[in-house]
């Protein structure tokens, strides 16, 4: 499937939210006949009906390129236009006719920011219980459910993360509360009245997997199993038995839950794991060779520094922390250099949060993680630096063929940062998502702003 195709199925947006943006052009319906109209098929339960956001042709100059792949550019250009990066190259790169030119002079340009680790939606700001929507913690095994049936399109914390962070793609995931939490989903960071219209185009789905402290508390507190480690890996074998002998079988009558288990064998749905010790991820991928299916990233991964070769040598990356630890044993070993180490043991480094505030600061985690590496000797670039919370990212989510660096035919999804995006003092000052500027510091106008944060009428407004 190629980039364009994923790309144009882009969907409806909040009318509020358009207003509030003032996004030129964009504060109409989806049926307009300037948005993209190639639509995700029907045929797919709960399609993406994204549709992107009118942008214009644009030149950013002199600005500081790190492209997510490794590479940087000083003094260089990025153009794109119609949803799509056209080139980008030094400053003698020719600009065509037609473009609008923005001076990035002093500045920085990434690709924009993903996070591989999200629950806004499904724990929305304010966090309280009637919004609490995140585990379905009635049974151990709950892989039925979806992330994206619980997503409130409404949450701020999109807003702030695409503001104050560059997000502009970002994978919500169930709790960890269970050893299957259920269906993740891929969201492109846009106001939209609902999640379809957010859904990512072409992304595959995740599945949320757990193991260690998480269950063995929820459901060992109950009385009920498990509540062991090794009741943990009991119960996830014989879900896996039960999902072959479906998988293999006609599948005419269908099992919500069976369905999403053999899309993971079938390797449909990727596989991302809740897991903190070294002990358990090795287990967990001894788990996924008896099975026959590949563990995509393994979250939090504390200790993955422990076993760098056995997660490159399978493929699997570390979806990390700069420096959490020790808030539960599990945590325990968690040193701040997990990150230069995992690098440097050629394994796939992710900087993510699991946290509606680290999510507006994923590019500082970074730069905090390449400082502890540097302190005992280890010195990663930042250019490659730049690729643990974009390029990466979108690699175990199965993206990248379209998004996660500034690569022509790539989706024009990109930062341009007021300074250097490893710096605690930089912030984005513009963002675009499929070409179309969805943020800009220096315009209040551009700025989404939900529904719920625009408050309810007083006692003597009209009603």
């Amino acid at each position: 499937m190629t980039a364009s195709t994923l790309r144009r199925p882009l969907a409806n947006s909040i009318a509020v939210a358009l207003a509030a943006i003032s996004l030129a052009g964009c504060a109409s319906t989806s049926d307009e006949p300037t948005r993209s109209t190639r639509v995700a098929s029907t045929e797919v339960p709960y399609a993406s009906t994204y549709r992107a956001y009118p942008g214009q042709p644009t030149a950013l100059l002199g600005a500081t390129i790190f492209d997510g792949e490794g590479g940087r550019i000083d003094n260089g250009i990025v153009l794109f236009a119609d949803g799509e990066i056209v080139g980008v190259g030094p400053a003698s790169l020719a600009i065509p006719a037609g473009y609008a030119r923005i001076d990035g002079a002093g500045k920085y340009v990434t690709p924009g920011v993903i996070d591989i680790h999200s629950h806004l939606g499904n724990y929305p700001t304010p966090s309280v219980d009637a919004h609490s929507d995140g585990n379905e913690a009635t049974d151990p095994t709950t892989p039925e459910v979806w992330a994206e049936h619980s997503v409130w399109p409404q949450d701020p914390g999109f807003s702030r993360a695409l503001a104050n962070g560059g997000v502009t793609a970002l994978q919500i995931l169930p709790g960890s509360a269970n050893l299957t939490g259920g269906r993740s989903v891929t969201l492109k960071n846009v106001p939209s009245r609902t999640v379809q219209g957010m859904k990512f185009p072409g992304a595959p789905y995740g599945m949320k997997m757990a193991c260690g402290e998480n269950p063995k508390r929820v459901y060992g507190g109950r009385g009920r199993a498990p509540s062991t480690r090794m009741g943990n890996f009991a119960a996830n074998r014989q879900m896996w038995l039960d999902a072959q002998e479906y998988a293999d079988g006609d599948r005419k009558d269908r099992d919500l839950a069976k369905e999403t288990l053999a899309g993971v064998l079938d390797g449909d749905i990727l596989i991302h794991n809740h897991c903190y010790r070294a002990d358990e991820m090795a287990l967990v991928l001894d788990m996924a060779k008896e099975f026959g299916y590949k563990v995509t990233a393994f979250h939090h991964a504390v200790e993955s520094y422990k076993i760098a070769d056995l997660l490159r040598e399978a493929g699997t990356c570390s979806a990390v922390w700069a420096d959490w630890y020790g808030f539960k044993m599990e945590a325990y070993d968690g040193i701040p250099e997990n990150a230069a180490l995992i690098q440097n043991g050629g394994a796939c480094v992710i900087i993510h949060s699991d946290d509606e505030n680290g999510i507006q600061r994923l590019n500082q985690e970074a730069a905090k993680a390449q400082a502890d590496g540097r302190r005992m000797g280890i010195d990663i670039p930042d250019e490659q630096v730049v690729s643990w919370f974009t390029l990466n990212a979108a690699r175990a989510m199965g993206i990248d063929d379209v998004t996660g660096s500034l690569k022509a035919g790539k989706m024009a999804d990109l930062v341009l940062w007021n300074g250097d995006p490893l710096s605690v003092y930089s912030r984005p000052e513009k963002v675009w998502v499929d070409g179309a500027m969805m943020f800009d510091a220096m315009d209040p106008n551009r700025r989404p702003v939900s529904d719920f944060e625009l408050g309810q009428p007083g006692e003597g407004d009209v009603k």
